[in-house]
């Protein structure tokens, strides 16, 4: 059994007072008032709509052994005052839970896309090379192969380190975790000791929670400071990766396509189901076959390697990770109901996503390429209309309604159209989404490539704060089955 942590030992962590008896023991941290109980210390954060001091009596109800807040309060527990409770939050969890980030190789991903692919990929290779293999990410979490879900990209700081020290508990050798911009800016990270920081691109995105580009940028670049990471791996054929790897204070591996790159590949054959290439790691050079299609993803795949080569696995265990890396639920996912056009589900949901997905589709198929793809209400409004050019870089783009949210579906797809009317595509607005995907696949002939963007492995449609059954591999696969003249 691991030592007692102490509130007082908490208190001297995160230089705060307790009011009420010091020598409370605490087994766990929440910032969930609904997850306290006897042994917990919850922890009261000011978010963006609500206010944790606000569900404090909640907390104590359920059995809290005691709070963390930032007045002092009129309750019969123990109270640990600080400055911040998100700042401390962290230090708490990681404190409480014996720093188990320190017992593992943890790789951390950052960048707008391609995250989790990444992610999965290093797993894969952490799989292939005998060890065992952790990810937490946007489609969920996943310890020694036993699935569990997540609620967002980067769980909050109490929810992550209890997951790595589950995985201490299951004798996890490596982690691979996406780290969100919103995770960097508030806190969830700060104390998780990474063995490698990956950068994949950076491209508009989170512009309603960043003031501008700069702005995420310098939140993406603090997972790179020296003493959070002790190795970088930066994918530099993207400018904001080159800036980024010119000025990170720790070892790094530059990862691209030019002969430069300590990393990079050559030879590359795509197909519409995968690709080829020769994986070279500085010296050394492999051929390497990924099944996952798509030309973007041979840069996940020279980014996944240079990370497991970063923690020295060699090149036979990363050729065989990347040969084995399963199908990642709704990135590039083709759908197949023996249609002879292909069907393809992506997450692309920002401008370059979606162009990047576009393009891939036409590398491998000279038929018409069709763009089923809407925006999220709620979200970053100013990338809409560059969703919208994106799209209509297709033949036939057509313009739908994503996860509304609180906001009018209508009015969202006027800005997206704005940006395609200018665009090469033939345009089709369609808000019902399954009559959109309908849409597609009716006019879709042998050869022609179906692009279903934006929701990728989402189970749901998000409404005026009801989240409806709505799956855009499950849609497809029964329109494809509803086809009056199988094609």
């Amino acid at each position: 059994m691991p030592p007692e942590t102490l509130l007082s030992d908490l208190a001297a962590v995160v230089g705060g007072r307790v009011i009420g008896s010091d020598q409370v023991p605490i087994r766990d941290v929440t910032h969930d008032s609904r997850r306290a109980a006897p042994g917990v210390l919850f922890v009261a954060v000011r978010g963006f709509t609500t206010d944790g001091h606000d569900y404090v009596a909640q907390a104590v109800a359920g059995g809290a052994a005691a709070v963390c807040v930032e007045q002092s309060q009129d309750l019969a527990v123990p109270q640990l005052i600080v400055t911040d409770g998100r700042a401390a939050l962290p230090a708490l969890a990681a404190t409480v839970h014996h720093h188990p980030s320190r017992r593992l190789r943890v790789v951390g991903v950052t960048g707008t896309n391609g995250k989790t692919t990444v992610a999965y990929l290093v797993e894969s290779i952490a799989i292939a090379a005998g060890l065992t293999g952790a990810l937490v990410g946007t489609v969920g979490a996943r310890i020694a192969g036993r699935p569990l879900p997540a609620g967002r990209t980067t769980p909050e700081a109490t929810d992550l380190q209890r997951l790595l020290a589950e995985m201490v508990d299951q004798h996890v050798d490596v982690a691979a975790i996406e780290v969100s911009s919103h995770a960097l800016a508030l806190h969830r990270v700060d104390e998780v000791a990474f063995s490698v920081a990956a950068f994949t691109n950076l491209s508009q995105d989170h512009l309603d929670f960043h003031k501008d580009m700069e702005d995420y940028f310098e939140a993406k670049a603090t997972l790179f400071e020296a003493g959070r990471a002790a190795h970088a791996v930066i994918w530099v054929d993207d400018p904001y990766g080159a800036r980024l790897a010119d000025r990170v204070d720790i070892p790094v591996t530059r990862v691209g396509l030019g002969s430069d790159a300590d990393v990079r590949a050559t030879s590359i054959a795509v197909t519409a189901t995968g690709s080829t290439f020769d994986l070279v790691v500085r010296d050394q050079a492999r051929l390497v076959q990924l099944p996952l299609g798509g030309a973007f993803n041979i840069e996940n795949a020279l980014v996944a390697a240079a990370c497991a080569s970063a923690l020295d696995v060699g090149l036979e265990d990363i050729d065989a990770g990347i040969r084995n890396v399963s199908q990642i639920p709704g990135r590039f996912e083709k759908i197949d109901a023996g249609q002879s056009f292909a069907v393809i589900v992506d997450y692309a949901h920002t401008p370059e996503g979606i162009g990047s997905v576009v393009a891939a589709a036409r590398r491998v198929s000279a038929g018409t390429v069709y763009v089923v793809v809407g925006a999220g209400g709620d979200r970053d409004r100013l990338k809409r209309p560059a969703m919208g050019a994106a799209a209509a870089e297709a033949d036939v783009a057509i313009i739908t309604s994503d996860n509304p949210r609180s906001e009018d579906p209508l009015a969202i797809i006027t800005e997206v159209v704005s940006g395609a009317e200018e665009g090469r595509a033939e345009l089709h607005v369609v808000p019902d989404r399954r009559s959109a995907i309908r849409t597609a696949v009716q006019g879709a002939a042998a050869g022609d490539v179906v692009l279903i963007l934006g929701k990728g492995h989402e189970p749901g449609q998000e409404v005026r704060g009801r989240v409806e059954p709505f799956d855009d591999r499950v849609v497809a696969s029964e329109e494809l089955a509803g086809l009056e003249v199988p094609r």
